[in-house]
């Protein structure tokens, strides 16, 4: 009978989280009290989803809210006079329309589906064989002892070096589709301005700095956000609050089974501690990170309205980049700090990246779309979403180039 005992435990393991009848809802908080009722639900989810995060009066917030809390939920929020609107009827639906088109491995790798860890890892590793300027480089390690893997592409000596970070939020799965996206047109475009970019820098590109995450994602939870750390009742940590810049000074959590949980101290994550390492070795001139959703340019910082040194300049790049990229779809993006135009965060990857790497140019997407889909944005959208970003990115550094020169 030992044999049924290993199938029945298999099965348990390989198991998919379901969210059958899970709904997305939107509310806006019209006064501070109804704002504060969202944050103490946030800062207590106990069972409830918060997509984006309760930061304004008059700003949505979009929260999953599984079918047997719905009740209790609706009771609370209509009790302060909280109007809700349904943006995702049934989440798992959502998630088994974006599955059948990933279907099953290919030969090739492609964005018209998104990719697994190993698809997304052998394609990079395999890039060399037909791209010499490719090096396979490694970023960091993570608690599940996988490799943080990414790609070096270099054209010339003495370039000033860009570090991408991508996919540190596991669920978010058109972050590392664009950076692919964007990483396979630095090889292959034959655009003037994009090989400007490709052949004047260096480029350090990590599509998932979060592979622990990323791959259980696929495998059994497709709205896992943090790490895959074990903790005393949860596991995961956010890892981009797990960050030494003004760690869990707000919008961070201390209790670890929050989606915002920061970790036992800064650092405390092998990953966040392997990858700013690699980071500090490089110095890079240019960091770029990519996350979703929201349609949102940010510079640092996000523990509160305190400018870096050379603002002014990062805010005149940064509406130059955002109308870069409405001009090929009309697509519209807000542009500011990251406590201005989002929510108080910190802990973060890119502060730390401004604050303590001395990064000159650090820049932050939250891509498609709006809440509609949320973190299941089709397919469909993958190339649209990365072009247009790559159309932000090239304005970016043709402006931060002619800045390094001058």
């Amino acid at each position: 009978m030992r044999w049924l005992y290993c199938l029945l435990l298999a099965a348990l393991v390989s198991a998919k989280v379901r969210y059958d009848g899970h709904q997305v809802l939107r509310l806006v908080p019209r006064n501070r009290d109804q704002l504060q009722v969202l944050r103490d639900l946030e800062d207590s989810p106990n069972g409830l989803d918060f997509w984006t995060s309760a930061r304004a009066v008059n700003v949505t917030v979009d929260v999953r809210v599984p079918p047997q809390m719905r009740a209790g939920f609706l009771s609370a929020v209509n009790t302060h006079g909280l109007e809700t609107q349904v943006f995702i009827d049934d989440v798992q639906k959502m998630v088994d329309s974006q599955e059948r088109r990933a279907g099953t491995p290919r030969a090739e790798f492609d964005w018209t589906s998104y990719h697994d860890l190993d698809e997304l890892n052998a394609w990079l590793l395999g890039l060399n064989q037909s791209f010499p300027v490719v090096q396979p480089v490694v970023g960091g390690r993570t608690y599940e002892g996988r490799d943080i893997q990414g790609v070096k592409v270099s054209y010339k000596a003495g370039n000033p070096r860009i570090f991408v970070e991508s996919g540190i939020h596991a669920r978010e799965w058109i972050a590392p589709a664009t950076a692919t996206w964007i990483l396979n047109q630095l090889l292959t475009s034959q655009d003037e301005d994009v090989r400007f970019v490709a052949e004047n820098f260096d480029w350090y590109i990590f599509p998932s700095v979060n592979p622990d995450g990323y791959q259980y994602s696929h495998t059994t939870d497709r709205m896992w956000r943090k790490t895959r750390t074990p903790g005393t009742r949860c596991f995961g940590v956010d890892g981009n609050r797990n960050w030494d810049n003004y760690w869990n000074q707000g919008g961070a959590s201390s209790n670890e089974c929050s989606e915002t949980y920061a970790g036992t101290g800064p650092f405390s994550t092998v990953e966040a501690s392997s990858l700013a390492a690699t980071i500090q070795g490089l110095s890079p001139s240019v960091y770029l990170c990519f996350h979703s959703y929201s349609q949102l340019l940010m510079i640092p910082y996000g523990h509160q309205f305190q400018t870096v040194s050379n603002y002014d300049q990062l805010m005149s790049i940064g509406n130059a980049a955002a109308e870069s990229l409405a001009q090929r779809y009309g697509t519209q993006y807000e542009m500011g700090p990251i406590y201005e135009v989002i929510y108080v965060a910190t802990g973060g990857s890119m502060d730390w990246a401004a604050s303590s790497a001395g990064v000159q140019f650090p820049f932050e997407w939250e891509l498609r779309d709006t809440g509609h889909y949320g973190f299941l944005l089709p397919a469909d959208q993958i190339v649209p979403t990365a072009q247009e970003t790559l159309d932000s990115v090239v304005t970016i550094l043709k402006l931060a180039a002619a800045a390094l020169r001058s």
